[in-house]
Parts: C-alpha cells; structure tokens; sequence
C-alpha cells in the first residue's frame, strides 16, 4: 500500500517516524512520502519537503508568509496527485492538514488524522470540517474523547499517547559519559528548552539566560533545535555556566535536575522525563492579544490541562520576567516541592496510559486499507 503522510514540526516529524516503523511491521511492501523531518526520512520515507520550510508562528507570521504557504498547498496538491496514496496521513498541523483535506476527500483520498487539531481549545467551528473531511480520527489526550463523542457525535480512536512511546524507546543516557561528551562539569543539570522556531526562541531565551547568571552553582544546557544553525544560539550565551547541545533533547532530560520549558509539547516531554519545570510563554503582542480573545483555556502547559489542575507554574507574556523566573525556580528546587511534583507526574502519566500509540495507530490504518 501507499502512504502520505504530512507532519509540519519537529514533534510532528518524530511521532510520524515512530508510525512510520509500525506501518511497515504490518505492511511490508508500504511506499511512504511525505513532509516532515530527518526523523522520518531515516524511519524510511521518502522526503519530499522538510519541515523547516513549513514552521510559520503566529497570525503576524503566518499573514507575512502566506505568499509561500499558498504555494506549498498548491505543491502537495500535485505532488499527492501524482503519488496517488491508498491513505493520507495527517499529523496534527491544522492549518495545513485540513485544508489539503478538503481538498483530498471528494477525490476519494482515504483520510486519517493523527494527533488531533486542538479545536477543543480554539476554532471549535472545524469539527464540521473535520466530520466532512477526516475518514478517521485518532486522538492521543483521553479528555479529546469525550470531547468529540459526547459533545459532537463524532466516533474517535483514543490511541494513548506517543511521547510515552518515544521516551520508551530512548536509550538510557550515561551520566559520566554524556558530562566527558560535552565537556561539563558535575553541577546538577538545568535544561532549557526555549522552543524551535527562530521566532519564539529569540523571545524566551534572553530572559532564560538571566538566571545562570544568579546560580553558578548549576549547569544551565541549552537545547538546541535540529532546525536551527548553533551560532544562533551562541550570539545569545554570555555566561560560563551556559552550554549549549543541538539535537539531544531527551538526553539532556533524562539528566536534568529541573528545566524551563517553552509552552508546547516540551511541557508533557519534560514531565514524562519526571524533570521539575517552569513553563514559560510569550508571543508578538499582536498575536498574543488575538489569541487571548480567542483561546478560552484555564492553562497553556498539556501537564495542567490534562490533568486539570495546576501541576507546573505557567508564566505567560508579561509575567514572563527574570524576578518571576527567578521566584518559581527556587521553588521547583525545594525538596518538597519536588517531590509533591513528582508525585503528579507519575499520576500523569497513568492517566495517558501505556506505551502503544503508534502501534495502535498504525494497526488502525493499515486494517482500514484491508
């Protein structure tokens, strides 16, 4: 069988790659082509636009971009054409997705969606775009299931979630080693993660950078984006206490002490990884003032939505400051505190359920081809 699939970010790119491994598990002879990243490229599809073309943020930055938005559409329009799928494939990236799914469905294109688009939060109004033009839809967070079933009447594949599946998977990561690897010191580990697209990094990471400036005592290491050329980053870094490490996110996770983490997926990544974190949000002003009439949500960070309660500090536009950093930081550090949000952690990670999502997923589509 054919497959296409389209993935238009980093976490898209590395979820798609595990579905990737699981299709061809249960169909040896798949043909895959898609968008996305190295991740799925090495998982053995074949690569048509990369997901750096793709990340566009916010209304501002999608109004500035739109010219190469629109031609992109045009291009995966024909490219789909040519290709002719049994199954298209769509992984989260809404904006996009759906509007190739309109497009796809009355051609006869057979639609399944991964990782739904969060209308739960925003643009509620697409679930009839969604019940015209997705064949099936698999959501990865439990409350999505009521959410579609109940409130709209509209059958849904709660999968479980693939984070657990990629952090599964990931080797266990020498302590000794890694510190020999990057040449750090035996300091406990600050992971910052100040997001992946150039526009949302430049914004967190110089009030990030504030703090190692205050405690020597750590070892503050900067998570580099696979989309993003170093020297960006280093023009940024000015103290000595501040590495910076592309491409090794899960490694840096799984020996960070405590993190500050860009609202985002990081957010549940950085919880499963049971790593203490400050969640950190800003936007354009514009766009942010937008969103903030439209997003009506009690939180930013998935750990306290899906959980429904505050589990991680969310610091958001304004309150997003070095003072207020500096407060929520020593928190996370008392051993109390850490141990009351570990505890949290771990009933978070029993309400998303075991490892599976791409396996279930994968079970689902290929099964629907038969």
């Amino acid at each position: 069988m054919k497959y296409y699939i389209i993935a238009g970010e980093a976490s898209g790119d590395l979820h798609a790659a595990n579905l990737i491994k699981e299709i061809k598990k249960l169909d040896a002879s798949a043909e895959i082509r898609c968008w996305g990243g190295d991740l799925m490229e090495a998982a053995g599809a074949t690569l048509v636009k990369h997901y750096r073309e793709l990340a566009f943020m916010g209304f501002l930055e999608v109004l500035l971009n739109l010219t190469t938005i629109l031609k992109n559409i045009s291009f995966s329009k024909k490219d789909i054409l040519e290709f002719n799928p049994d199954a298209l494939v769509f992984i989260d990236y809404p904006g996009f997705n759906m509007r190739i799914a309109k497009w796809a469905k009355p051609l006869g294109f057979k639609i399944h969606y991964y990782i739904s688009p969060q209308i739960w939060a925003w643009k509620e109004n697409r679930i009839k775009a969604i019940k015209n033009d997705v064949d099936h839809m698999h959501v990865i967070l439990p409350f999505e299931k009521d959410f579609y079933e109940k409130k709209h009447n509209y059958p849904v594949n709660f999968v479980g979630h693939p984070l657990i599946d990629a952090i599964a998977q990931h080797p266990k990561t020498n302590d000794i080693a890694f510190r020999k690897e990057f040449n750090l010191s035996n300091k406990p580990i600050v992971a910052l993660l100040p997001g992946s697209r150039k526009q949302e990094i430049t914004k967190m990471l110089d009030t990030m950078l504030q703090l190692p400036k205050l405690y020597p005592d750590f070892e503050f290491i900067i998570a580099g984006a696979p989309s993003q050329d170093p020297e960006f980053y280093k023009s940024m870094i000015s103290s000595d206490n501040v590495k910076l490490i592309s491409n090794r996110t899960y490694d840096i996770l799984s020996l960070a002490h405590s993190a500050l983490v860009t609202s985002g997926t990081a957010t549940l990544e950085t919880a499963l990884f049971k790593v203490p974190q400050v969640v950190c949000y800003k936007a354009n002003s514009i766009s942010y003032a937008i969103a903030k009439r439209i997003i009506k949500l009690k939180y930013i960070s998935l750990v306290n939505l899906i959980m429904d309660k505050t589990i991680v500090t969310e610091l958001i536009q304004g309150d997003f400051n070095s003072k207020n950093l500096k407060k929520e930081f020593d928190i996370i550090n008392n051993d109390q505190k850490r141990a009351n949000i570990l505890l949290e952690y771990y009933e978070l990670e029993q309400v998303l359920g075991g490892i599976g999502a791409s396996k279930n997923t994968a079970k689902l589509i290929v099964n629907s081809l038969k």
